[in-house]
């Protein structure tokens, strides 16, 4: 099978094709908030931008805000499962929600603001790959406000095979697209004739074909070799430090080497520069 190095699941791709195709990105929040399309008179991608300086950095966060019919709502893709997507998710959310307040503005005035996460990895103890919260009064399960909601849809509980998912099912289809890892999986999707898929994959491909994707994957990848050159950097350091410590505690140099892993060149090299 030919397997894609860049996925639907790649954020600096995710982020690049959907600025570059709001279109294609309104259609797919209206699948994943299950309204009609046509519904959407009010739409805005609130971040735009993808500094280099930002990309670089380890922690950066490539999630789109959008404004959409004065809800405030925002798309996490995630990859890796860090065991605290869940507090994660919420962390989002009050961010997003209390910067919507002005400061002339009134609490009832906060807009209804929704946190979409796209995750790799099953996240919640149960089959369905969708999972919607909200505030809710635990016994009689009244709501408290409707302005929180956090969506989870889960892919590896997704259809194993393309070919069992309903092709009028688009929201299903869109996260197919997201979940899948190579070419054919992209044809099979293709296969199924479906206008609006179709022109993802084929933004797909532009994107992934042009410097500016390029270019920021160049810089994401020197960042990281930057960032595992420092730890190693930090980590010899700190090696060495230890190695110094014991030999003033006179013990071997094979010991030494054993503690801390460095070469016997490297302990007699310390042990005489004394």
């Amino acid at each position: 099978m030919s397997k894609l190095k860049n996925t639907f699941k790649t954020d600096i791709l995710c982020k690049l094709l959907f600025v570059k195709n709001p279109i294609l990105l309104q259609r797919l929040v209206a699948h994943l908030l299950r309204i009609p399309f046509g519904s959407i008179k009010d739409f805005e991608i609130r971040n735009t931008e993808m500094p280099p300086e930002v990309i670089g950095k380890k922690f950066c966060r490539l999630d789109i805000h959008m404004m959409v019919n004065g809800q405030e709502v925002n798309l996490e893709v995630q990859v890796d499962d860090e065991g605290d997507y869940p507090e994660r998710a919420l962390y989002y959310w009050a961010r997003i929600y209390s910067n919507a307040l002005p400061a002339s503005g009134k609490y009832s005035d906060l807009p209804r603001t929704i946190v979409i996460s796209i995750v790799n990895f099953n996240l919640f103890d149960c089959p369905e790959f969708h999972s919607e919260y909200q505030s809710l009064e635990v016994t009689r399960h009244t709501p408290l406000t409707d302005k929180k909601v956090l969506l989870f849809f889960e892919l590896p509980k997704l259809p194993k095979d393309i070919a069992d998912i309903d092709e009028n099912d688009l929201s299903l289809l869109w996260l197919a697209l997201f979940n899948a890892n190579t070419e054919e999986e992209f044809a099979k999707i293709e296969a199924l004739g479906v206008p609006e898929l179709n022109q993802a994959i084929s933004a797909y491909h532009n994107v992934t074909a042009s410097s500016e994707f390029r270019e920021l994957e160049r810089l994401r990848s020197k960042a990281r070799h930057d960032e595992a050159q420092a730890l190693h950097h930090a980590r010899a350091q700190r090696e060495i430090e230890i190695a110094k410590n014991l030999l003033k505690k006179q013990m071997s140099v094979e010991d030494i080497m054993d503690a801390t892993g460095l070469t016997r060149a490297d302990v007699e090299r310390l042990r005489d520069a004394d």
